[in-house]
Order: C-alpha cells, then sequence, then structure tokens
C-alpha cells in the first residue's frame, strides 16, 4: 500500500477523516476529470460535494494533495483488491487470467479515476510523483509474478516478463481509456475473454500451458 505519504489533517478523528476524505474524493475525481485539474478550484470541490470550502482545508492542506490522494486511490485499489480476488486460482494460468479480470473489473469501476491518473500525474509535485509511480510499480509486480509463474511452471513459453506485465497493464487501462469506442461493442466480459486471447493464449506452451487453459474454459462454461 501507499501508506508511508502522510496527509496533513486539523481534524484528529480517523472515523470522520476517512468519511470526509471520501466524500471530498468523489466530488474531486469527477470535476478533475470533467473541467480538468488547473481550471478545477477548492470551491468547486466543495459545491459538488455539498460542504463548504473551509471545511476541505480541515482535511487537505492545499488542491493538489486532493489530486495526489486521488491518484493514491486508484493504485492502492489494485494493489488490494487483485490478490484478493485471484486467491482461489487453480494453477497460474487460471491466476494470470484472473488477474486480467480483477485488473479489468476495478478499471470499470473506476474509469474517471483511471484516466484521470493518465492525465494528471504531471501536475505533481516530484514527491507526489514518486509515491504514486510507486504504487503503480507495485501493482504491477502482482501481475508480473503471475507471468513469471507460468514461465517457471512451464505453462509459458520463454518470454520477457518485464516487456510483457505492460502489454497486460495498458490492456487493463485501455477499457477506460477508450471506453468511449468499446463500450457499443463490448460487454467487459467479452472485452477480457479477447484481451486473454491475444495476452495469454500466444505464449501457451503446447501440452501443459494449453492444457491449463483449456480446462479453466471448460470450468467456465460449466459454471
Amino acid at each position: 500500500m501507499s501508506a508511508p505519504i502522510k496527509f496533513a489533517s486539523t481534524v484528529t478523528d480517523p472515523k470522520l477523516v476517512e468519511e470526509r476524505r471520501t466524500q471530498i474524493l468523489g466530488a474531486a475525481i469527477k470535476l478533475f476529470s470533467d473541467k480538468g485539474y488547473y481550471r478545477t478550484t477548492i470551491l468547486d470541490i466543495a459545491k459538488t460535494a455539498g460542504i463548504s470550502s473551509g471545511l476541505i482545508y480541515q482535511y487537505f492542506s492545499e488542491k493538489e494533495d486532493v489530486l495526489c490522494f486521488a491518484l493514491l486511490h486508484v493504485v492502492d485499489t489494485y494493489e488490494r483488491e487483485i490478490p484478493t480476488r485471484i486467491a482461489g486460482a487453480k494453477d497460474p494460468v487460471d491466476r494470470l487470467c484472473q488477474s486480467v479480470e480483477a485488473y479489468c473489473t476495478i478499471v470499470d469501476n473506476l474509469r474517471d479515476a483511471t484516466l484521470l491518473a493518465y492525465r494528471s500525474t504531471k501536475s505533481l509535485s516530484p514527491a507526489g510523483r514518486k509515491h504514486v509511480m510507486a504504487g503503480e510499480q507495485r501493482s504491477n509486480q502482482i501481475i508480473l509474478g503471475c507471468i513469471n509463474e507460468c514461465i517457471d511452471g512451464g505453462y509459458f513459453r520463454e518470454v520477457n516478463s518485464d516487456l510483457l506485465v505492460y502489454q497486460f497493464v495498458m490492456y487493463c487501462h485501455t477499457w477506460a481509456l477508450k471506453y468511449w469506442a468499446f463500450r457499443d461493442k463490448y460487454t467487459l466480459k467479452q472485452y477480457v475473454d479477447e484481451g486473454l486471447k491475444l495476452l495469454v493464449e500466444p505464449y501457451l506452451t503446447p501440452r501443459k500451458g494449453r492444457g491449463a487453459f483449456r480446462k479453466r474454459q471448460e470450468t467456465a462454461v460449466v459454471d
């Protein structure tokens, strides 16, 4: 998790801080996505959240803190939820496929925030960017670990996993980035299934890898 970064607050009740910051977060993501970071003011966020601008400053020191908090929320969600969703995987191939499904599902739930991460990370201070990039690296490591398990277990042929992992990550993010182009053509499940054909099938070994992938497909049909 990206816990080391601290956001100043004059409020000492942790539960209230979490509740208020969540309220502010929803308004900020919508406005930053619709209007852009620089054109959005604290007053805009306050009006959308239904609170006073003074109240926001009790939970964040400045507007950049709100942006940084929003972007860390995205990468923290990837890092927190993907491992939980793939915990019951039957084998490395199933785990990798489930990780793609989990990642795309999270992106679907956070489409505006995912877009915001691409557009506005550059607006952060160097220290803020460092924290966001570190969080992204940690979530990428989850997918990388799944790929390497497939290679080490003989399910994948030898492949440069350091490069391949970014093909997986970019594919998952593209559901949000190009949602306008895909939404009338594919359901989320169809998009995931097509992604597995592009990203997983080409690297499967003839017997062990394809056998595991076929077994997964057969199980999915039964379910």
